[in-house]
Parts: C-alpha cells; structure tokens; sequence
C-alpha cells in the first residue's frame, strides 16, 4: 500500500465543506444544550412535583437512549405525524437535545455548589427572585461548571459522524462519499482522523484560556 497525495489533495475541497458543516452542528448544538440544559436545571428546582416529574421524566428517557436511535425517530417517524425538518436541523436539534440532559446535571451541581450565605445576602437585600438567579447565583454556578461544560463540546465534536446516518454529509461523510466514487478509502480517513485530533486540540486549550479568564 502507498500513501497517494494526490487522493489528499483531491480529498481536501471536500474536507472544507465537511468542515463547515461540522462547525455548524457543534456550535448550534452546544447553544442548544447550553440553554436547554439550564432551563432543565432551573425547572428541577421548582418545588411543584407536577413540573419536577415530567422534567425528570423526559430528561432519563433521552440521557438513557441512544443518540443513534434519537437521531432516526426524529428524522424518519416525525415526519409521518407531519413534523419535518431538514437533515441538518434535525441532526442538530437531536445533539443539542441529547446533550441537554447532560449539561443539566452540570448547572445543578453549580447550583448547588454556591454557599448557602450568597442566598441569604440576596434575601437580606431583599433582590428579587430574577434578579437574585441573574446577578447573584447564575453567575457564580456557570464559573463553577464551565470546565465540565466544555468537556461536553468535545464530546459533541466526537458525536458529530452520527448525522451521517440521517444523510448530513459532514467530514465523515464527505470522507465515505470521495472513498466510495474514487476507491481511496486510507487518505481521506487518515486526513478526517487528523482532522478531528486538531479540532479537539485545539478546542482544549481554548478551553483552558477561557478557565483561567474566568479564574481572574
């Protein structure tokens, strides 16, 4: 076997396009889990059982099935009750959704993690409830989370090759296609794998500087 370059060079317009689309289920799935997951959180700490137990409900049932499956009951049974989405929506909408359930255990051990004197300082200013969780508690718990919270972007990163499944072509996927119309498959694997270390690479230490802003 030998290693053509010329496969990689034929490979890399595709790599670009894969790329982009990438990037894009990333960040719009980590807004969605971000913001899904901390009204997820905030709901679990209502002290109504009739809003805590449809949340934990939902929440275990989606944390404890696949992305996989998540991925073709959105895509494929949805649109039969006459919800249809596009491939890359529906890929996105499902990560963010999947990893929502995650990201609310995070905000709640930040929550939780906030001492029990920045709650009575806020009642002795006698602040509002909003302005108590905005200005006081959120703040302070997000600080808190924000590690383990990238961590989940990672994994998000590492999820991104399920939406070929549901025919988004991202890295992956433009991968698979150029290997199956040029019978190359070493190269533009090789590249894809070398690609996503240099993304998750990078992410990390984006990651880092952004902990120790946040440390200051």
């Amino acid at each position: 076997m030998k290693w053509d370059w010329s496969a990689v060079s034929g490979f890399m317009p595709h790599l670009w396009d894969g790329l982009l689309v990438t990037v894009q289920i990333l960040a719009l799935g980590s807004l969605i889990s971000f913001a899904l997951g901390l009204v997820w959180a905030l709901l679990m700490r209502s002290p109504s059982r009739w809003v805590t137990w449809p949340v934990g409900v939902v929440t275990e049932f989606v944390r404890n099935t696949p992305l996989l499956v998540q991925l073709f009951f959105l895509f494929y049974v949805l649109p039969e009750w006459g919800l249809t989405f596009s491939a890359l929506t529906t890929g996105v909408f499902a990560i963010g959704l999947h990893y929502s359930t995650y990201t609310m255990q995070v905000y709640r051990a930040g929550i939780e993690a906030v001492p029990v004197g920045q709650w009575e300082a806020a009642t002795a200013l006698n602040l509002p409830l909003r302005r108590t969780w905005t200005a006081v508690i959120l703040p302070q718990a997000v600080r808190r989370v924000v590690p383990a919270l990238g961590n989940y972007v990672i994994s998000m990163l590492k999820d991104t090759p399920m939406v070929m499944a549901i025919t988004v072509l991202e890295m992956l996927g433009q991968a698979r296609l150029y290997s199956q119309e040029h019978f190359q498959f070493t190269e533009p694997l090789t590249v894809i794998g070398v690609a996503f270390i240099v993304i998750s690479y990078l992410a990390s230490l984006a990651l880092r500087a952004l902990e120790r802003r946040l440390a200051h």
